[in-house]
């Protein structure tokens, strides 16, 4: 791939720099992480580290501080009371190629700059998502938005595979044809006229892969990562978070540790809830009713105390 030979050259001319710098992540740059059959996640580029969100926080010091405990302290509090400013003084880029119905869910997120492989100026490849069988489930009753936790019956797993399978090749065949140009962009039929790309493309289904540039603040990163790395996320935007959780561990270690503890596997309370707990370790009896907690309220406490 060309953009992968210019980016090595790119990387190579730019290895003596002042700035902060992780070994980890320099070792990562530019090595697609594989995700889910044919996307990937690879590192572009970076600033800052640790230490940044440090010198952010500190900066009406005019110093850092010269103990690593203090450091993780600092990145402790911060994480833990929300001061969310010096965290947005880190920054990364993320080349992800991604299915375009993930790429949907995922640039809800709006606080990223984000530049996308464009079909109307070029021709999609052929390749598209197909779920393992172990991730088709049924529609679950109680979250209208996503899937139960039972899986469907093997032989009509296999029957909807073949369906997707056939489905979104017949869909690029058509595009094809629409095309009047094949998948390096020769033209089929010399006799004949294609249509538009851009019209073309509202043919295929939305289990193509597409591709983009994704550059974010480490602030947003971790709001996202929070979301969508969470257990009731959907499982194809999950995986995505998992790799990058990953590759936020290596970046910013102390800021991962923090966010592990506070966010990710943390839990915010309500006013009820903290009540709730106050009368528990009092010896008290409470349930929903006495609560004064929806059900909804009170089952979503007893999976966190539980």
């Amino acid at each position: 791939m060309q953009q992968d030979k210019e980016e090595s050259v790119i990387f190579m001319e730019s290895q003596y720099t002042k700035r902060a710098t992780v070994a980890a992540l320099e070792d990562l740059l530019y090595h697609p992480i594989p995700v889910l059959d044919h996307g990937f996640i690879r590192v572009i580029d970076y600033m800052g580290d640790d230490s940044a969100v440090v010198q952010a926080a500190r900066v009406s010091y005019g110093k850092g501080t010269k103990q690593v405990n203090q450091d993780k302290g600092l990145i402790n509090y911060l994480m833990r009371h929300l001061h969310t400013t010096p965290f947005e003084m880190c920054e990364i880029k993320f080349h992800i190629k991604l299915p375009i119905f993930v790429a949907r869910q995922w640039i809800r997120h709006r606080t990223a700059s984000v530049n996308e492989y464009s079909a109307r100026y070029s021709i999609l490849s052929r390749e598209f998502y197909l779920p393992d069988p172990d991730h088709l489930a049924v529609q679950s009753i109680s979250n209208k938005q996503g899937r139960s936790i039972d899986k469907m019956p093997q032989a009509k797993a296999n029957k909807i595979l073949d369906t997707l399978k056939n489905d979104a090749l017949n869909c690029y065949q058509h595009y094809i044809e629409m095309l009047n140009e094949d998948e390096q962009g020769n033209i089929i039929d010399e006799t004949s006229v294609g249509l538009a790309r851009e019209l073309a493309r509202m043919n295929l289904t939305i289990n193509y892969y597409t591709e983009w540039y994704w550059k974010v603040n480490l602030h947003n990163l971790l709001h996202f990562l929070a979301l969508r790395a969470d257990a009731h996320a959907q499982y194809e935007i999950r995986v995505y978070a998992a790799a990058m959780l990953n590759i936020v561990k290596l970046w910013v270690p102390f800021v991962y540790e923090a966010f592990e503890e506070y966010r990710l596997y943390g839990a915010k309370l309500s006013r009820k809830g903290i009540n709730v707990i106050k009368k528990l370790i009092k010896g008290e009896k409470v349930n929903q009713e006495s609560s004064g907690m929806s059900k909804r309220e009170w089952e979503e406490l007893l999976q966190i105390i539980s």
